[in-house]
């Protein structure tokens, strides 16, 4: 498929976004809408991004997936405090086509909104910028550079890039970690200096009240003593330093991370404040979790990544262990699934399996990324993506599965997550 954008069919060939929000009326409009931005993105005009005031909102990050060097939003919140975390794009500056237009931020009667088309959608409000934003290490490293704050939890990316974009091939198709890390060009260090990240810590826990968790991510590290010890060594070094300014010897605080082996996982329980593990299969399918993923294939695989996952819910404990799946890439053409139906079926289907197991599934919207193998491919449907939603929350509350360190009240980044706080069929929601 070419980069041209092929936009006009799309819309009416599938369901708009209040077609989809009529079909699913007993599920929250702001987080379809939610889903809809994540998977279109958004760009913003100039008179949106000139009315951004950089000492109240969040305009600066820098982590692995993604890197600001200007004035610009990486989220933002609907009405009802949903969060939306998506690829925001200078309007002026954008020249990458996607398979559909993503949404504009403007300004309507003065206030930050999504339009679409020219029609208003709804208001906006930008992530409040954290205090530790202007201040720098004793290093004079700007602590932005460090750390990055949702409104809820503190954000520390450790290794800036990921060891399967380093072989030939090996990278997940979807992912732009590589990407990201080599168009800095010298100005990011691979693993973040870790004074920086604990002084940045520091002066982010002076603002009283902002913090629920703190979140620790990296891409893969295969090497060490045994495969992954680099990566296990690093987040249990970082952990162990941030714990110091914490109380309790556990502490809501989770990392994305490798599957690990039972020894490693075991390591992180036992050594570190840590109460919270991620490993992203990504696709649940294995067929085209080999397609998608063929570093993790090779190193790790389909069934020994879903092994490892049930060992942690042994250590961790059930609710405490999560993967992320990048909903909607399970159906890229050539491999992927053939219809939506087969793909919910088998999905789910995988879904349940892991929820036996005590492992929650977290909903990412797979979206196109500059730079990445698919970045020319066509994405999901609002409607698939939303039953996919839909799915995984049925299974979480049929199991009585919340993984708290990945919940909406702490990452707010997954749909799925999101309809836990929703009262459905007459329950009261977790």
């Amino acid at each position: 498929m070419s980069g041209e954008n092929i936009s006009p069919p799309w819309r009416e060939q599938e369901l708009s976004l209040q077609a989809v929000k009529e079909k699913y009326s007993d599920l929250s409009p702001f987080i379809i809408l939610k889903i809809d931005v994540q998977r279109r993105g958004a760009k913003i005009t100039r008179r949106a991004l000139d009315a951004i005031n950089p000492e109240k909102d969040a305009a600066f990050y820098r982590g692995i997936n993604l890197e600001s060097k200007g004035v610009i939003p990486y989220g933002f919140l609907l009405r009802d405090g949903t969060s939306v975390l998506c690829t925001i794009e200078d309007e002026a500056e954008t020249s990458f086509k996607r398979f559909r237009e993503p949404y504009t931020i403007d300004l309507v009667n003065g206030r930050p909104a999504l339009t679409d088309q020219g029609e208003f959608i709804d208001e906006i409000y930008y992530l409040p910028n954290p205090h530790f934003t202007n201040k720098v290490t004793t290093r004079g490293t700007p602590m932005w550079h460090v750390l990055m704050s949702r409104p809820q939890r503190m954000d520390i990316n450790l290794y800036q890039t990921c060891d399967f974009w380093k072989l030939a091939g090996m990278n997940c198709k979807y992912c732009v970690a590589g990407t990201t890390f080599n168009s800095t060009k010298g100005e990011k260090a691979e693993i973040v200096n870790l004074d920086d990240v604990e002084e940045a810590v520091v002066e982010a826990l002076k603002q009283p009240g902002r913090y629920r968790s703190v979140f620790f991510c990296s891409g893969s590290m295969l090497g060490g003593a045994e495969p992954q010890d680099d990566e296990v060594n690093l987040y249990i070094e970082m952990l162990q330093r941030v714990g110091k300014y914490f109380r309790d010897k556990k502490v809501m605080s989770q990392i994305v991370a490798t599957a690990f082996t039972e020894k490693q996982l075991r390591r992180l329980h036992n050594e570190t404040m840590l109460c919270g593990y991620t490993a992203d299969l990504e696709v649940l399918n294995e067929e085209v979790f080999n397609w998608v993923c063929p570093g993790k294939a090779k190193y790790i695989g389909y069934q020994g990544w879903k092994e490892r996952l049930f060992k942690a819910a042994e250590i961790f404990g059930p609710g405490s262990v999560s993967t992320g799946v990048v909903s909607g890439v399970e159906m890229v053409e050539p491999q992927g699934f053939k219809s939506e139906e087969e793909a919910l079926e088998k999905c789910l289907a995988e879904a349940e399996d892991l929820a036996k197991h005590g492992v929650t599934v977290s909903q990412q919207i797979y979206h196109l990324e500059q730079g990445s193998v698919f970045q020319h491919k066509k994405t999901a449907t609002l409607d698939y993506l939303t039953a996919f939603a839909k799915g995984i929350d049925q299974i979480s509350r049929r199991y009585n599965l919340e993984c708290l360190c990945d919940d909406y009240r702490t990452c707010g980044n997954h749909p799925s997550g999101d309809l836990a706080r929703i009262w459905q069929g007459g329950k009261e929601c977790r």
